[in-house]
């Protein structure tokens, strides 16, 4: 990297710097500002003046201090050593940089992403004179117990495997050398560097037609993500959104998790930090963190850095699904990014658009999200990967009008809307199932390998989802005359809700057995409950009364099914046997 063109500090506003001497910059180009070599990217240029965005505190920072641009944009180092690392928004691993400077880190650090001195063993997948292109997989790593890591050739390099050896090998050792067409020869390396503001190449995108299950009852029963889907989780202070991104980064049906603390509040991200080391993959029993990175943006963290650790997070995302992996990336929350926007645009002295947002704010948010999606890899051997993206976002007061919100749910295919009212009630999580939505229910019956479930489990939802809504209409007349004025089938309807909701949509997240619950459980819970409705309407229809109905035992049973373990599913099945029998002793006296 040439270090050559140098420029001088002529302004200082906040996160922003102004250099002069910089003509022939290019936009987005990496610059060290300061004594201190500070990170910073251009962000505007206006003549031999270059606007710069600094990613770390400027105070100190003052006129005639040099600004050396590195000709290059910001890149993130994708190899082996990603998966449980703890990076910051600039892929500085802070594990490693406590080791070297302590707690408190220093201004101006510049340790790489990737360990320099580890070794791994590489294992080649192709031979000498075997011809390769931009994605091709040419080995493997085993990076953990639950990650075999692809090494891939990197953009732009096209020939013959000229050589290529098994052996141990740091990151920036050559592990063989790629002969082109004219004669020049590349040298390939575990590691590879990327661009973080442009997209990866795909081959072609596909249809987002599988449903990543998630273990969260709300989510995946009624308003499920797919596999290279796009969701959004806007909610006030207070209503589970990072609990919910907790939840789904811990459960969730991916071979990857890439969790992107973006500018909260630095005891959520000590949560993640704390808890992810601990805990187990439920589909394998391994600790969470061998298939997990996380990049840690605080609230009093430099402000221009958030917007660096989204676009860090998705490039190290697009890096694995490249391999052909499912990847989930959890980005909480876009808000403060759109925030730090804000006010890089105020001190750049931007023209703003709505409630002081940049004008461009609706683009940046679409961009991120079209970063999603199911693709067809570049390269062989031929492999599919999903890439899928769950924003929080945290409007003033829960305000769904606010423009973060409005621009998010222009480009994503999912709204989970966390309302106040439920976790005031302690409703966890605070999923509103008459606002919320999905695009991709249709998809949901293609979870199980029983096609007959599957349609049973759509058509189920669709049933629980009416009584949920003819709930909300029933409510309104209670409000007005009283319960005693409902007909019986409609008291039914009221209970029968209450227990959708209490019993199957509120999910204790701190609980070891109700933390996750397989789409199979799921299958069953439901099937208890609308099957105890059909049962009780008919026993209505026979002359009983409603209320020696909900004084049934098995009531209690389909209540705590939730807490059965998953080994006991039959249990769960079970349950509807309980039923039948228990109906029958209501209908014996007025068979008379």
């Amino acid at each position: 990297m040439s270090e050559t063109r140098q420029g001088r500090v002529v302004k200082v506003a906040g996160p922003v710097v102004v250099a002069e001497g910089m003509a022939g910059a290019r936009m987005y180009d990496v610059v060290r500002v300061g004594k201190l070599n500070l990170i910073g990217e251009i962000v505007e240029l206006n003549g031999d003046l270059a606007s710069i965005q600094v990613y770390e505190e400027t105070v100190g920072i003052g006129p005639g201090e040099p600004v050396v641009d590195t000709e290059a944009p910001l890149s993130v180092e994708l190899g082996p050593g990603l998966i449980e690392s703890i990076y910051d928004g600039i892929q500085r691993p802070l594990n490693s940089l406590v080791d070297f400077e302590g707690e408190f880190m220093g201004r101006g650090s510049s340790m790489p992403g990737l360990n320099r001195e580890k070794k791994w063993h590489f294992k080649p997948t192709v031979s000498e004179a075997t011809k390769v292109a931009p994605g091709n997989i040419i080995g493997e790593v085993q990076e953990t117990t639950l990650l075999t890591h692809k090494i891939m050739v990197p953009a732009g390099v096209n020939g013959t495997i000229k050589q290529i050896a098994e052996g141990d090998y740091t990151v920036d050792e050559k592990i063989g050398v790629v002969a082109a067409e004219d004669g020049s020869e590349t040298e390939l390396k575990l590691m590879q560097k990327c661009p973080v503001r442009s997209a990866r190449q795909v081959r072609r995108r596909l249809a987002p037609n599988r449903v990543l299950v998630t273990g969260q009852r709300v989510i995946d029963t009624f308003f499920p993500i797919a596999r290279g889907g796009t969701a959004c989780v806007p909610g006030p202070f207070g209503t589970g959104k990072t609990v919910v991104q907790h939840q789904l980064a811990k459960w969730v049906d991916a071979d990857i998790v890439v969790y992107v603390g973006c500018g909260e509040r630095g005891n959520e991200m000590t949560d993640v930090l704390t808890e992810f080391p601990e805990l187990k993959d439920p589909h394998t029993g391994e600790p969470l963190m061998k298939r997990s990175v996380l990049i840690a943006n605080t609230s009093n963290m430099p402000v221009a850095a958030r917007e660096a650790s989204v676009y860090t997070g998705i490039t190290i995302a697009e890096y694995f699904r490249d391999m052909g992996y499912t990847v989930a990336l959890m980005a909480d929350s876009t808000s403060r990014w759109a925030e730090a926007m804000r006010e890089i645009s105020t001190r750049l002295e931007e023209m703003p658009a709505e409630e002081g947002y940049p004008a461009y704010l609706a683009a940046r948010i679409a961009s991120f999200y079209e970063r999603a999606g199911r693709v067809e890899c570049l390269g062989s051997p031929e492999r599919d990967g999903a890439l899928s993206i769950i924003g929080a976002v945290s409007p003033p007061g829960g305000d769904l009008s606010d423009s973060v919100v409005q621009a998010t749910l222009h480009v994503v295919k999912v709204f989970w809307s966390l309302q106040g009212r439920l976790a005031y009630q302690r409703h966890f999580p605070a999923i509103d199932w008459l606002t919320s939505y999905s695009f991709y229910k249709q998809y949901l019956k293609d979870c199980f390998e029983d096609k007959e479930q599957g349609q049973q489990m759509e058509a189920m939802t669709v049933k629980a989802m009416g009584l949920l809504e003819q709930e909300a209409e029933l409510l309104e007349i209670v409000r007005l005359v009283g319960t005693e004025a409902l007909s019986p089938a409609d008291r039914l309807s009221l209970e029968t809700a209450r227990s959708i909701r209490e019993d199957f949509l509120h999910q204790n997240a701190f609980h070891k057995v109700d933390t996750y619950t397989s789409i199979e459980k799921q299958y069953e819970m439901l099937k208890n409950i609308l099957y105890f409705h059909e049962q009780s309407l008919s026993a209505i229809e026979a002359g009983v009364e409603t209320a020696e109905i909900f004084k049934l035992a098995v009531r209690e049973e389909i209540a705590r099914a939730k807490y059965i373990p998953q080994d006991d599913i039959a249990k769960v099945a079970e349950i509807r046997n309980t039923i039948d029998e228990q109906m029958k002793h209501l209908q014996v006296p007025n068979s008379v």
